[in-house]
Order: C-alpha cells, then structure tokens, then sequence
C-alpha cells in the first residue's frame, strides 16, 4: 500500500470514526454558496481540522468543514469550503477532499465556484453549466498512481457526465433559471489573469475562468464518480470589463444571485439522484 494511500485510508478511517453516514451526492461549494449547507436538513458536521491528515481551508468565505444530511430525500455531503492550490497545498492535498468522498460512498461530484466571465456574451450573474474544461494547473494525477482508486492512464473524453447536464438543463428550464453553458479553465491564482491571458485563454475556447474545480473534476473522473459543475460568472475577466477585479466584486455578486442558484441546486441533486 502506498504512503499517499494510507494518508487517505487515515482520513476515511477518522471520518468513520466521527460520523455514520453514507453520502449519495458529494457537493463543493464555490463563493457565495457557503451557507447552502446550514439550510439542509443536517444529521453531523465534521471540521477539516479534526480530521488526521487533512488539508484546512484559508480562503476567505470558505468555512472548512463537511456537513452530512439530507437535500430532501437524497443523503448528500457538502464541503463547505474547498482548499485551492494557491494556499500553497500541493496538487495531491487539494484533490484528497474529493477521493474521501467517494471513499464515503458519493457516487456524484456536483461542483460550483465562483468564476470570471470570458464569453463576450456573458453577464455578471449568469450561470454557466460546464461541458467540459481545461486545466493549466499541474494534474492532480501527477506522481504515484492510486491503483486502488483508478487507472495510471484514465480517459478524460467526457469529464462531466452529459447525462447529469441533460438533467441540470431540464431542470433550469423547468425552474425559469437562465442557464448558459460552455468551458471552464482553472489557472493556479490567486491573482487575476491579465487582459493578455485572458486573450490567450479565449483563443484556447475557454468561456469561464477561475482558480478550482478542474482538478478536483480529473480526480472524480480517475475514481469513476460521475460529475457535473455549475460556474456562477461572478465578474468579467480582465480585458472583457474596464473595471478592476476584487474578491469584494466576486463576494457581492454571487450572494446576490445565491437564492437563485441555491433553488436550481437543489432541484438538481433531486432530480439526479432519482436517476442513479
């Protein structure tokens, strides 16, 4: 057994120690949707810190914890609060959330964040599904294969699951929730790009840019949980708007939008969970 393996076996064997409980669904909650996870129905709660070995969270708004409980009937675990690669965590620590939660027993990754719009024709608030990504941060696979969790070379020809997209989609328009759709590219932050990258990242065929989610996606797809991700485009990249980029101007849009996009998640992990 490898050492990068016993660290996680450590971190499952802590939770199981802590918590009785079997997730269907695995939410990470992006900026603006921190307190998602109190207005579920909550049976346990475990802080990051009190789990052996595991990474703490240090971004602003990210309160560090797993909640467990109930999106209506459906039994899910929600991270509140992910931890990103730029707080200095090596790429292995950032995606290790992720495989404990399909140690759990979570057999989808529903993903959200906060991201800055590249698309010409988007606008501060929208909501973009992710059909498919591209990730300039180092691969979460990079280093000693996990056999026990998937294979050395894993195909990435359909990261989000289209069948989950068919369904979020249904469900937006079921619900009247504008509901765009494109690529998402995660760069390592935490600066903001410039309007040059931001020119360079267009030209890729990146519609939506932030600092997560991209890794966190490789590393489900390498365990075999199926995965859909939603962005909340809460400014427009440099170059795309004049204005300059504050995590302030991030905050404030994507608690503006929160009660919206809260319905359309909740509707969703629902309306998956009647299909697995």
């Amino acid at each position: 057994m490898s050492e990068r393996y016993e660290r996680l076996m450590k971190c499952y064997e802590c939770f199981k120690a802590k918590v009785d409980f079997t997730p269907k669904i695995a939410l990470i909650l992006g900026s603006g949707l921190g307190d998602y996870a109190d207005g579920i129905d909550i049976r346990a709660t475990l802080d990051y810190k009190n789990i052996e070995g595991f990474p703490v969270s240090t971004a602003p708004g990210h309160k560090g914890r797993f909640v467990f409980g109930y999106v209506g009937d459906v039994p899910v675990v929600v991270m509140q609060g992910r931890v990103h690669y730029y707080e200095g965590y090596p790429m292995e620590d950032v995606v290790l959330p992720v495989r404990l939660m399909k140690l759990m027993g979570a057999e989808v990754l529903f993903v959200t964040n906060a991201a800055g719009g590249v698309n010409w024709q988007f606008e501060c608030g929208d909501f973009m599904l992710i059909n498919d990504q591209i990730c300039m941060a180092p691969s979460p696979l990079i280093g000693e294969n996990l056999d026990e969790l998937g294979p050395r070379f894993p195909d990435m020809s359909e990261i989000y699951s289209k069948k989950l997209r068919d369904i979020v989609k249904k469900t937006a328009r079921e619900l009247d929730v504008p509901l765009r759709e494109g690529v998402y590219i995660q760069l390592t932050g935490p600066n903001y790009e410039s309007p040059s990258e931001v020119r360079m990242v267009r030209t890729l065929g990146a519609d939506a840019v932030g600092m997560s989610t991209a890794c966190e996606a490789i590393a489900a797809n390498h365990m075999g949980m199926k995965t859909v991700g939603i962005s909340c485009i809460s400014n427009l990249a440099c170059g795309v708007s004049n204005r300059p980029l504050s995590h302030a101007e991030v905050q404030e849009t994507a608690d503006r939008v929160a009660p919206l996009f809260k319905k359309l998640i909740t509707a969703s992990v629902q309306n998956i969970a009647k299909e697995l």
